[in-house]
């Protein structure tokens, strides 16, 4: 976070492989490299898309991160490569 408080997130992470999947345990730890990451919210969910997106190069991949509120504002942070693959 940007002010130094902590933020949480639920990230749901949706996508249509190509060639690659990732490992639960792998996702596991690279999420846990942002334990203390300052950004802003929605930077870092586009951040994480962007990353998964450059390795795993997916058909498709949708990402919403749900922030807890702070200051009472929860943010909820939306990106998708494209519509939904069928």
């Amino acid at each position: 976070p940007a002010t130094g408080a902590p933020d949480f997130a639920n990230l749901v992470i949706d996508y249509v492989p190509d060639r690659l999947m990732v490992e639960s345990k792998s996702l596991k730890l690279y999420l846990h490299s942002y334990r203390n990451h300052r950004g802003f919210h929605e930077a870092c969910t586009l951040m994480v898309a962007k990353h998964l997106i450059e390795r795993l190069k997916p058909r498709w991949l949708r990402i919403c991160g749900f922030w807890f509120p702070r200051g009472g504002i929860p943010i909820d942070v939306f990106y998708q490569t494209r519509e939904p693959y069928t």
